[in-house]
């Protein structure tokens, strides 16, 4: 005898909601992929808010340099709360807001005092250097370039020390001096070699196109400012204002006193020029 099963409907629903389930279960489902939060250090925080700094984006550099100063005071960490005030310093200089530069040196003199730490009173002098230069008060940049110098030196820091020539040369073009600014510049370049950098640093560069565009050198001055911009780019480099200022009048000031058609002959004979050439060429 056939038995024949009937299956009723509410039966026949649950198996194949069942077999349904189950082939659900049994196929991978696709889900995106977690995505790994890295949290930023406080050193690595401040090395972002300079270069955001560099590439003109205050705000965010501002604000990262904030946080790094409430992590700092927080664990009562001397080198962040310096590094946090030495930051918002060269926040200050965009907007020549000497009120806040002022404020944020004697949070550094404060910081020398209880630390006992020359370095913070260094970083005071060179951010002023640097605010004055851009103002143009050019006797007190070379004042707080001299303060920064004497500190760096007495206390080994030889990376501010050797930089200071470079911005002190500014000083000395911008005063007529144009010697003293010569040698700045040639020192600069001897300390690097000392310490055993790169000598191929266009950044010094743009000290001798300033120098040779106040001497009424145009064509010298337009040709190290076109390798300096080339250098720039190939090496993703963003001068400081205090610095590209400078470099922005020199390239003003040849368009105004070459022709066209000089200017791209130079441009066109400077492609393979390097550094070590132009040391060469213009630094007496």
């Amino acid at each position: 005898m056939n038995h024949k099963i009937y299956l009723t409907p509410l039966l026949a629903l649950v198996l194949m909601t069942s077999c349904n389930s189950q082939s659900e279960l049994e196929t991978p489902v696709e889900t995106d992929p977690i995505e790994e939060v890295v949290e930023q250090s406080p050193k690595d925080m401040l090395r972002e808010a300079y270069q955001l700094f560099k590439e003109g984006d205050d705000e965010a550099s501002i604000k990262l340099a904030n946080e790094v100063l409430e992590i700092g005071r927080a664990a009562e960490n001397d080198t962040l709360i310096g590094g946090a005030l030495t930051s918002l310093c060269r926040n200050a200089q965009r907007s020549l807001d000497t009120v806040r530069l002022g404020e944020l040196s004697d949070e550094l003199v404060e910081l020398s005092t209880s630390s006992g730490d020359q370095k913070w009173l260094m970083y005071r002098a060179h951010m002023n250097a640097e605010m004055w230069r851009l103002i143009g008060d050019m006797n007190r940049a070379e004042a707080f370039y001299n303060e920064s110098m004497t500190i760096s030196y007495e206390i080994g820091s030889m990376g501010m020390y050797t930089i200071d020539h470079f911005n002190k040369s500014f000083v000395s073009t911008a005063k007529g001096d144009y010697k003293t600014a010569n040698d700045l510049i040639k020192k600069y370049y001897e300390l690097r070699e000392e310490e055993g950098e790169e000598m191929e640093d266009a950044y010094g560069l743009i000290a001798l196109a300033y120098l040779l565009e106040q001497q009424e050198e145009y064509k010298g001055a337009h040709e190290v400012a076109v390798v300096t911009r080339r250098l720039f780019k190939a090496q993703n480099l963003f001068p400081e204002p205090p610095d590209e200022k400078p470099l922005i009048a020199v390239e003003q000031k040849v368009v105004e006193m070459l022709s066209p058609d000089v200017r791209e002959e130079i441009n066109t004979n400077s492609k393979s020029k390097s550094v070590s050439d132009l040391l060469e060429k213009y630094l007496k």
